[in-house]
Protein backbone atom coordinates (compact mmCIF):
# COMPACT_ATOMS: atom_id res chain seq x y z
CA UNK A 1 0.00 0.00 0.00
CA UNK A 2 1.42 3.17 -1.13
CA UNK A 3 2.07 5.93 1.67
CA UNK A 4 0.09 9.05 1.50
CA UNK A 5 1.89 12.23 2.15
CA UNK A 6 -1.90 13.52 3.54
CA UNK A 7 -1.52 11.12 6.01
CA UNK A 8 0.27 13.59 8.94
CA UNK A 9 -2.01 16.29 8.23
CA UNK A 10 -5.26 13.67 8.62
CA UNK A 11 -3.69 12.76 11.91
CA UNK A 12 -2.88 16.57 12.85
CA UNK A 13 -6.75 17.61 12.18
CA UNK A 14 -8.32 14.39 13.75
CA UNK A 15 -6.10 15.02 16.26
CA UNK A 16 -8.06 18.85 16.97
CA UNK A 17 -11.34 18.33 15.56
CA UNK A 18 -14.02 16.14 16.50
CA UNK A 19 -15.31 15.31 12.67
CA UNK A 20 -12.72 15.04 9.78
CA UNK A 21 -14.28 15.58 6.50
CA UNK A 22 -12.22 14.19 3.48
CA UNK A 23 -13.42 15.27 0.29
CA UNK A 24 -11.66 14.89 -3.77
CA UNK A 25 -12.16 13.04 -6.80
CA UNK A 26 -14.10 9.33 -7.20
CA UNK A 27 -11.34 6.81 -6.91
CA UNK A 28 -8.25 9.34 -5.43
CA UNK A 29 -8.24 7.02 -2.29
CA UNK A 30 -10.07 8.66 0.22
CA UNK A 31 -11.51 5.59 1.86
CA UNK A 32 -8.14 3.55 2.11
CA UNK A 33 -6.50 6.82 3.77
CA UNK A 34 -9.08 6.64 6.08
CA UNK A 35 -8.83 2.92 6.86
CA UNK A 36 -5.08 3.39 7.37
CA UNK A 37 -5.16 6.52 9.72
CA UNK A 38 -7.83 4.71 11.55
CA UNK A 39 -7.69 0.99 11.20
CA UNK A 40 -9.53 0.04 14.05
CA UNK A 41 -12.35 2.59 13.52
CA UNK A 42 -15.85 1.20 12.36
CA UNK A 43 -16.58 1.43 8.82
CA UNK A 44 -19.61 2.08 6.49
CA UNK A 45 -20.65 3.59 3.43
CA UNK A 46 -23.99 4.95 1.86
CA UNK A 47 -23.30 3.64 -1.21
CA UNK A 48 -25.17 0.69 0.45
CA UNK A 49 -28.97 1.28 0.59
CA UNK A 50 -29.02 -0.40 3.77
CA UNK A 51 -26.95 1.87 5.79
CA UNK A 52 -28.23 4.64 3.55
CA UNK A 53 -31.78 3.82 4.96
CA UNK A 54 -31.11 3.15 8.45
CA UNK A 55 -29.79 6.55 8.92
CA UNK A 56 -32.24 8.04 6.94
CA UNK A 57 -35.26 6.50 9.04
CA UNK A 58 -33.44 7.07 12.63
CA UNK A 59 -30.17 9.18 12.04
CA UNK A 60 -29.20 9.44 16.24
CA UNK A 61 -29.87 5.68 16.65
CA UNK A 62 -27.76 4.76 13.49
CA UNK A 63 -24.78 6.66 15.23
CA UNK A 64 -25.72 5.07 18.61
CA UNK A 65 -24.56 2.13 17.22
CA UNK A 66 -20.75 3.58 17.07
CA UNK A 67 -20.10 4.85 20.60
CA UNK A 68 -16.22 5.43 19.57
CA UNK A 69 -17.03 6.65 16.08
CA UNK A 70 -17.22 5.55 12.74
CA UNK A 71 -16.21 6.60 9.30
CA UNK A 72 -18.85 7.35 7.18
CA UNK A 73 -18.03 6.93 3.16
CA UNK A 74 -20.04 9.03 0.58
CA UNK A 75 -22.08 10.47 3.77
CA UNK A 76 -23.40 13.56 1.40
CA UNK A 77 -25.97 10.94 0.19
CA UNK A 78 -27.83 10.95 3.33
CA UNK A 79 -27.95 14.72 4.36
CA UNK A 80 -30.19 13.71 7.99
CA UNK A 81 -26.77 12.37 9.02
CA UNK A 82 -24.82 15.63 9.35
CA UNK A 83 -28.09 17.47 12.16
CA UNK A 84 -27.14 13.90 13.96
CA UNK A 85 -23.22 14.11 13.95
CA UNK A 86 -23.81 17.62 15.39
CA UNK A 87 -26.23 16.52 18.41
CA UNK A 88 -23.38 13.75 18.65
CA UNK A 89 -20.67 15.82 18.98
CA UNK A 90 -22.12 18.84 20.81
CA UNK A 91 -22.65 15.77 23.43
CA UNK A 92 -19.17 14.82 23.18
CA UNK A 93 -17.35 17.95 22.46
CA UNK A 94 -13.90 16.41 23.37
CA UNK A 95 -14.06 13.62 21.40
CA UNK A 96 -11.43 14.76 19.06
CA UNK A 97 -11.40 12.50 15.25
CA UNK A 98 -14.53 10.36 16.58
CA UNK A 99 -16.49 10.89 13.46
CA UNK A 100 -14.66 10.87 9.59
CA UNK A 101 -16.67 11.35 6.73
CA UNK A 102 -16.09 11.13 3.10
CA UNK A 103 -17.07 12.31 -0.06
CA UNK A 104 -16.72 12.77 -3.95
CA UNK A 105 -18.49 16.22 -3.74
CA UNK A 106 -16.94 19.19 -1.95
CA UNK A 107 -19.73 21.44 -2.48
CA UNK A 108 -22.68 19.18 -1.64
CA UNK A 109 -20.63 18.13 1.57
CA UNK A 110 -19.43 21.55 2.44
CA UNK A 111 -23.39 22.49 2.47
CA UNK A 112 -24.43 20.25 4.42
CA UNK A 113 -21.69 20.52 6.83
CA UNK A 114 -22.02 24.00 7.55
CA UNK A 115 -24.19 22.43 10.90
CA UNK A 116 -20.50 21.63 11.51
CA UNK A 117 -19.04 25.03 11.59
CA UNK A 118 -16.25 25.04 14.35
CA UNK A 119 -16.63 20.97 14.55
CA UNK A 120 -15.68 20.26 11.38
CA UNK A 121 -12.23 20.49 9.66
CA UNK A 122 -11.57 19.46 5.28
CA UNK A 123 -9.05 17.75 3.91
CA UNK A 124 -8.90 17.28 0.12
CA UNK A 125 -6.97 14.09 -1.15
CA UNK A 126 -5.91 14.33 -5.08
CA UNK A 127 -4.75 11.19 -6.78
CA UNK A 128 -1.13 10.49 -6.28
CA UNK A 129 1.43 12.83 -6.11
CA UNK A 130 4.83 12.13 -8.36
CA UNK A 131 6.62 12.45 -4.54
CA UNK A 132 4.49 9.25 -3.60
CA UNK A 133 4.78 7.69 -6.85
CA UNK A 134 9.07 8.23 -6.75
CA UNK A 135 8.97 7.11 -3.02
CA UNK A 136 7.20 3.58 -4.18
CA UNK A 137 9.85 3.01 -7.38
CA UNK A 138 6.22 3.30 -9.46
CA UNK A 139 6.94 6.55 -11.23
CA UNK A 140 7.56 6.51 -15.19
CA UNK A 141 11.00 6.90 -16.57
CA UNK A 142 9.36 9.88 -18.80
CA UNK A 143 7.28 12.75 -18.03
CA UNK A 144 5.20 12.13 -20.82
CA UNK A 145 4.12 8.40 -20.17
CA UNK A 146 3.11 9.91 -16.41
CA UNK A 147 1.53 12.78 -18.24
CA UNK A 148 -0.55 10.40 -20.63
CA UNK A 149 -1.39 7.49 -17.47
CA UNK A 150 -2.35 9.99 -15.24
CA UNK A 151 -1.91 9.27 -11.33
CA UNK A 152 -5.79 7.84 -10.24
CA UNK A 153 -4.23 4.96 -7.42
CA UNK A 154 -6.40 2.15 -9.18
CA UNK A 155 -3.99 2.85 -12.11
CA UNK A 156 -0.96 2.25 -10.21
CA UNK A 157 -2.15 -1.42 -8.37
CA UNK A 158 -0.01 -4.32 -9.75
CA UNK A 159 -2.86 -6.73 -8.36
CA UNK A 160 -5.33 -5.29 -10.91
CA UNK A 161 -3.48 -4.46 -14.44
CA UNK A 162 -5.95 -1.78 -15.47
CA UNK A 163 -5.30 -0.94 -19.57
CA UNK A 164 -5.42 3.22 -18.98
CA UNK A 165 -8.02 3.87 -21.87
CA UNK A 166 -10.47 1.01 -20.59
CA UNK A 167 -9.86 2.35 -17.13
CA UNK A 168 -10.31 6.02 -17.79
CA UNK A 169 -13.44 5.28 -20.33
CA UNK A 170 -15.42 3.56 -17.37
CA UNK A 171 -14.04 6.49 -14.46
CA UNK A 172 -16.58 8.83 -17.08
CA UNK A 173 -19.19 6.28 -17.11
CA UNK A 174 -19.22 5.93 -13.18
CA UNK A 175 -18.57 9.94 -12.46
CA UNK A 176 -21.49 10.43 -15.14
CA UNK A 177 -23.64 8.05 -13.36
CA UNK A 178 -23.08 8.45 -10.06
CA UNK A 179 -22.35 12.11 -9.53
CA UNK A 180 -23.89 13.57 -12.43
CA UNK A 181 -27.52 12.60 -13.00
CA UNK A 182 -28.72 13.30 -10.11
CA UNK A 183 -28.04 16.88 -10.32
CA UNK A 184 -29.06 17.99 -14.17
CA UNK A 185 -31.71 16.38 -16.44
CA UNK A 186 -30.84 12.83 -17.23
CA UNK A 187 -31.79 13.59 -20.76
CA UNK A 188 -29.04 16.10 -20.95
CA UNK A 189 -26.21 13.94 -20.09
CA UNK A 190 -24.86 13.33 -23.63
CA UNK A 191 -24.76 16.81 -23.86
CA UNK A 192 -22.57 17.05 -20.61
CA UNK A 193 -20.50 14.36 -21.45
CA UNK A 194 -19.34 16.03 -24.78
CA UNK A 195 -19.37 19.14 -22.46
CA UNK A 196 -16.21 17.86 -20.35
CA UNK A 197 -14.41 17.16 -23.73
CA UNK A 198 -14.96 20.46 -25.20
CA UNK A 199 -13.41 21.48 -21.52
CA UNK A 200 -10.41 19.43 -22.14
CA UNK A 201 -9.57 21.92 -25.01
CA UNK A 202 -9.63 24.45 -22.25
CA UNK A 203 -7.41 22.80 -19.50
CA UNK A 204 -4.51 25.32 -19.16
CA UNK A 205 -6.19 28.38 -20.52
CA UNK A 206 -8.31 31.16 -19.49
CA UNK A 207 -12.08 30.45 -19.37
CA UNK A 208 -14.56 31.01 -22.34
CA UNK A 209 -17.91 30.49 -20.89
CA UNK A 210 -19.28 32.12 -24.23
CA UNK A 211 -17.27 30.17 -26.36
CA UNK A 212 -18.15 27.05 -24.81
CA UNK A 213 -21.97 28.03 -25.09
CA UNK A 214 -21.28 28.33 -28.72
CA UNK A 215 -19.71 25.48 -29.75
CA UNK A 216 -22.20 23.37 -27.14
CA UNK A 217 -25.58 24.84 -28.07
CA UNK A 218 -26.77 25.81 -23.94
CA UNK A 219 -27.09 28.91 -22.30
CA UNK A 220 -23.98 30.52 -20.66
CA UNK A 221 -26.27 29.99 -17.71
CA UNK A 222 -26.21 26.25 -18.25
CA UNK A 223 -22.81 26.44 -19.11
CA UNK A 224 -22.03 28.01 -15.53
CA UNK A 225 -23.94 25.71 -13.51
CA UNK A 226 -22.13 22.73 -15.02
CA UNK A 227 -18.61 24.21 -14.55
CA UNK A 228 -19.88 24.45 -11.14
CA UNK A 229 -20.77 20.35 -10.81
CA UNK A 230 -16.66 19.81 -12.34
CA UNK A 231 -15.21 21.99 -9.58
CA UNK A 232 -17.52 20.67 -6.44
CA UNK A 233 -16.88 16.90 -7.72
CA UNK A 234 -13.00 17.75 -8.42
CA UNK A 235 -12.73 17.42 -12.06
CA UNK A 236 -11.28 20.45 -12.70
CA UNK A 237 -9.85 23.03 -10.74
CA UNK A 238 -10.11 26.90 -11.13
CA UNK A 239 -6.76 29.14 -11.00
CA UNK A 240 -7.68 32.66 -10.16
CA UNK A 241 -6.19 35.60 -11.49
CA UNK A 242 -3.18 37.09 -9.22
CA UNK A 243 -3.94 39.79 -7.07
CA UNK A 244 -0.99 42.43 -7.46
CA UNK A 245 -1.65 44.36 -10.67
CA UNK A 246 1.59 46.03 -9.96
CA UNK A 247 0.17 49.33 -11.62
CA UNK A 248 -1.17 47.42 -14.36
CA UNK A 249 -4.56 46.33 -15.39
CA UNK A 250 -5.09 42.74 -14.87
CA UNK A 251 -7.31 40.44 -16.94
CA UNK A 252 -10.03 39.16 -14.38
CA UNK A 253 -10.57 35.31 -16.07
CA UNK A 254 -9.76 32.58 -14.45
CA UNK A 255 -7.98 29.75 -15.90
CA UNK A 256 -9.66 26.26 -15.96
CA UNK A 257 -7.23 23.31 -14.92
CA UNK A 258 -8.10 19.01 -15.25
CA UNK A 259 -7.17 18.12 -11.62
CA UNK A 260 -5.69 14.83 -13.85
CA UNK A 261 -3.06 14.89 -17.02
CA UNK A 262 -3.93 11.61 -17.82
CA UNK A 263 -8.09 11.86 -17.86
CA UNK A 264 -7.09 15.12 -19.94
CA UNK A 265 -5.52 13.15 -22.12
CA UNK A 266 -8.33 10.68 -22.72
CA UNK A 267 -10.59 13.12 -23.43
CA UNK A 268 -8.36 14.97 -26.08
CA UNK A 269 -8.55 11.40 -27.58
CA UNK A 270 -4.76 11.48 -27.17
CA UNK A 271 -4.13 7.34 -27.04
CA UNK A 272 -0.57 6.91 -26.63
CA UNK A 273 2.26 8.86 -24.84
CA UNK A 274 3.96 8.79 -28.67
CA UNK A 275 0.58 10.74 -29.42
CA UNK A 276 0.93 13.04 -26.70
CA UNK A 277 4.65 13.97 -27.92
CA UNK A 278 3.20 15.09 -31.29
CA UNK A 279 0.11 16.73 -29.79
CA UNK A 280 -0.73 20.66 -30.11
CA UNK A 281 -2.47 20.05 -26.67
CA UNK A 282 1.52 19.00 -25.04
CA UNK A 283 2.48 22.16 -23.55
CA UNK A 284 -1.51 22.43 -21.90
CA UNK A 285 -1.24 19.04 -20.71
CA UNK A 286 2.03 19.35 -19.02
CA UNK A 287 1.15 22.40 -17.06
CA UNK A 288 -1.92 21.10 -15.75
CA UNK A 289 0.19 18.13 -14.53
CA UNK A 290 2.37 20.62 -13.10
CA UNK A 291 -0.26 23.14 -11.42
CA UNK A 292 -1.94 19.71 -10.00
CA UNK A 293 1.43 18.67 -8.00
CA UNK A 294 1.32 22.02 -6.73
CA UNK A 295 -2.29 21.39 -5.31
CA UNK A 296 -1.50 18.44 -4.28
CA UNK A 297 1.14 19.48 -2.01
CA UNK A 298 -0.58 22.15 -0.43
CA UNK A 299 -3.72 20.09 0.27
CA UNK A 300 -2.08 16.75 1.40
CA UNK A 301 -0.56 19.32 4.23
CA UNK A 302 -4.20 20.25 4.76
CA UNK A 303 -3.72 23.75 3.39
CA UNK A 304 -5.12 26.03 0.48
CA UNK A 305 -3.99 25.77 -2.64
CA UNK A 306 -2.97 29.50 -2.94
CA UNK A 307 -1.70 29.73 -6.67
CA UNK A 308 -2.69 31.99 -8.78
CA UNK A 309 -1.43 33.19 -12.29
CA UNK A 310 -0.46 36.72 -13.53
CA UNK A 311 -1.09 38.26 -17.21
CA UNK A 312 -1.68 41.96 -17.78
CA UNK A 313 -3.51 43.33 -20.93
CA UNK A 314 -0.39 43.56 -22.70
CA UNK A 315 -0.03 39.49 -22.46
CA UNK A 316 2.80 39.43 -19.83
CA UNK A 317 2.14 36.06 -18.31
CA UNK A 318 3.81 33.89 -15.29
CA UNK A 319 1.90 30.68 -14.98
CA UNK A 320 1.94 30.17 -11.59
CA UNK A 321 2.36 32.47 -8.26
CA UNK A 322 2.59 30.33 -5.53
CA UNK A 323 2.22 32.70 -2.00
CA UNK A 324 3.58 30.39 0.22
CA UNK A 325 6.17 30.50 2.79
CA UNK A 326 7.50 32.57 -0.18
CA UNK A 327 6.12 34.22 -3.17
CA UNK A 328 7.38 31.61 -5.91
CA UNK A 329 6.85 33.06 -9.54
CA UNK A 330 6.63 29.72 -11.74
CA UNK A 331 6.77 29.12 -15.21
CA UNK A 332 6.21 25.91 -16.28
CA UNK A 333 7.69 24.66 -20.01
CA UNK A 334 7.21 21.38 -21.57
CA UNK A 335 11.49 21.38 -22.79
CA UNK A 336 13.77 19.36 -21.12
CA UNK A 337 17.02 21.07 -21.78
CA UNK A 338 17.29 24.27 -18.73
CA UNK A 339 17.38 27.38 -21.99
CA UNK A 340 18.03 30.87 -19.92
CA UNK A 341 15.08 32.01 -21.77
CA UNK A 342 12.81 30.34 -19.93
CA UNK A 343 13.02 32.31 -16.60
CA UNK A 344 13.01 35.80 -18.75
CA UNK A 345 9.00 36.17 -17.32
CA UNK A 346 10.10 34.82 -13.77
CA UNK A 347 13.18 37.35 -14.06
CA UNK A 348 10.61 40.44 -14.88
CA UNK A 349 7.75 39.76 -12.41
CA UNK A 350 10.31 39.45 -9.61
CA UNK A 351 11.53 43.30 -10.57
CA UNK A 352 8.43 44.47 -10.67
CA UNK A 353 7.79 43.05 -7.49
CA UNK A 354 10.67 45.27 -6.32
CA UNK A 355 11.58 44.15 -2.86
CA UNK A 356 9.32 41.90 -1.98
CA UNK A 357 10.04 38.31 -1.05
CA UNK A 358 9.92 36.90 -4.00
CA UNK A 359 11.46 33.94 -5.94
CA UNK A 360 11.36 32.76 -9.56
CA UNK A 361 11.07 28.88 -10.33
CA UNK A 362 11.01 27.13 -13.79
CA UNK A 363 9.34 23.50 -13.77
CA UNK A 364 10.70 21.57 -16.95
CA UNK A 365 11.23 18.17 -18.06
CA UNK A 366 14.94 17.86 -17.80
CA UNK A 367 16.57 15.24 -15.36
CA UNK A 368 18.39 17.66 -13.28
CA UNK A 369 16.95 20.75 -10.73
CA UNK A 370 19.69 22.99 -11.20
CA UNK A 371 20.10 27.03 -10.89
CA UNK A 372 20.27 29.53 -13.75
CA UNK A 373 21.25 33.02 -13.34
CA UNK A 374 19.32 32.93 -9.85
CA UNK A 375 16.38 30.61 -11.30
CA UNK A 376 15.71 26.77 -10.00
CA UNK A 377 14.93 24.89 -12.91
CA UNK A 378 13.12 21.78 -11.14
CA UNK A 379 13.25 18.66 -12.95
CA UNK A 380 9.41 17.00 -13.24
CA UNK A 381 10.54 14.15 -10.98
CA UNK A 382 11.13 16.92 -8.39
CA UNK A 383 7.76 18.86 -8.53
CA UNK A 384 6.56 20.59 -6.53
CA UNK A 385 10.13 20.91 -4.91
CA UNK A 386 12.00 24.37 -4.84
CA UNK A 387 15.00 23.81 -3.30
CA UNK A 388 16.15 27.16 -2.08
CA UNK A 389 19.22 29.22 -3.84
Amino acid sequence: MIERRAKDAFVRLASQFPVVAVTGPRQAGKTTLAQMVFPDKQYVSFDDTYYRELAKNAPKDFLLAFPDGVIIDEAQKEPAIFDAVKLAVDQDPYHAGKFIITGSSQLELKNMADSLARRIAFLRLLPFSIGELKEEGLLPQHAHELAFKGQYPPLYDSNRQFIVEDWLDNYIDSYLDLDVRGQINSSNLTVFKKFIQICATYSGQMLSMEGISKILGVSAPTVKSWLSILEASYIIHFLQPDRNNLGKTLVKTPKLYFVDSGLLCHLLRIETKEQLLLSPYKGAVIETMAVCELLKDRFNQGRRGDISYFRDLGGFEVNTIADWNHTYAIEIKSDSNPERKYGANTRKYIELRKDEDVQGAVFYLGDISCTVDGIRYVSWKDWPEIPPL
